[in-house]
């Protein structure tokens, strides 16, 4: 199966990190990273959304006119999720969705880790919309830039650690979201210190597809 992994932001390290996890978590897929380079290098906050919009719909009809079976929208906004669906055929998710979709099937109250806090609105509002209000706890901002996932991982990942510590201590969660498609570099790092599932979205959004196609 062919699936297009687009990054809607123009930094192309991000994509190429999200396409290996994306790769290592369904072996049977044909999983192709697509980097949007007409797009801000990192989106943070709707305005980042919204510049990245135009190109990452391009993006999605040129993907699905070349074959696409499957689409992953790869930013934990899910940028342009709806209006992706409606222009392919065939299955469009986001990384955020699945991520909290996971989450519910599970029955597992969660909290969001994410980058800064103008995401919060968003992830938020994303949340709601897809009726998952109640199995939310909080979405928490580590007030690490997204970039700074590629340029200063150290320095980050001590910082996303640091804030998914305090979200199992004080918000009553079954399970814990990295809310970034970055944050896959420091899975590892955040589930070794906690005591409750930690969930990589862009693992759930692949591994959604396997149902899906």
């Amino acid at each position: 199966m062919a699936v297009a992994l687009i990054n809607p932001n123009s930094t192309a390290a991000m994509t190429a990190t999200m396409t290996e996890v994306a790769r290592h978590a369904a072996p049977e897929l044909s999983i192709e990273g697509i980097t949007s380079t007409k797009a801000p290098a990192a989106i943070q906050g709707p305005d980042d959304g919204a510049a990245a919009e135009p190109h990452l719909l391009e993006l999605v009809s040129q993907s699905a006119a070349q074959g696409a079976e499957g689409i992953i929208i790869g930013c934990f906004d899910d940028t342009a999720l709806l209006a992706a669906s409606k222009r392919a055929p065939c299955p469009v998710v986001g990384i955020g969705q699945t991520a909290f979709h996971y989450a519910a099937l599970r029955n597992w109250s969660f909290s969001v880790v994410t980058t800064l806090s103008v995401s919060v609105p968003v992830i938020e509002a994303n949340i709601a919309a897809q009726g998952l209000t109640g199995f939310q706890r909080r979405v928490r901002a580590s007030d690490v830039p997204v970039l700074e996932l590629e340029h200063a991982p150290e320095a980050a990942a001590q910082r996303i650690l640091q804030e998914a510590l305090v979200a199992q201590e004080q918000d009553q969660i079954d399970a814990l979201i990295l809310g970034c498609a970055g944050m896959t570099t420091v899975v590892e790092q955040v589930r070794n210190a906690l005591d409750i599932p930690v969930i990589d979205p862009v693992v759930c959004a692949t591994q959604s597809l396997r149902w899906l196609l």
